[in-house]
């Protein structure tokens, strides 16, 4: 068995700092618990925001053009954007 933690996926995290913020809006805990969550839910955050950004890198990696730079585009749900077309196209006639 190793003694490294397990690594927590971003939903685990994301869902252990959502419970940390709760307890600390409660004010019912004594100032040392207090700051111990607090310190806490700041690792979690930053291991969270860490995430967020590894994938926004994969993501900028994804979307290079075909001379290697990157290349941003607005996202679109498949189903609003074919809505809005249909929209489009009965608007035309």
């Amino acid at each position: 068995m190793s003694n490294e933690p397990q690594a927590k996926s971003f939903e685990t995290s994301l869902q252990a700092l959502e419970e940390i913020v709760h307890k600390l809006e409660q004010g019912d805990l004594p100032l040392e618990d207090s700051l111990g969550l607090f310190e806490q839910g700041i690792r979690l955050a930053r291991e969270c925001q860490e995430r967020l950004s590894q994938a926004e890198r994969r993501i900028e990696v994804l979307l290079r053009d075909h001379q290697g730079r990157s290349t941003v585009a607005p996202f679109t749900d498949d189903k609003s954007s074919a809505d809005s077309e249909t929209e489009q196209d009965e608007d035309a006639f």
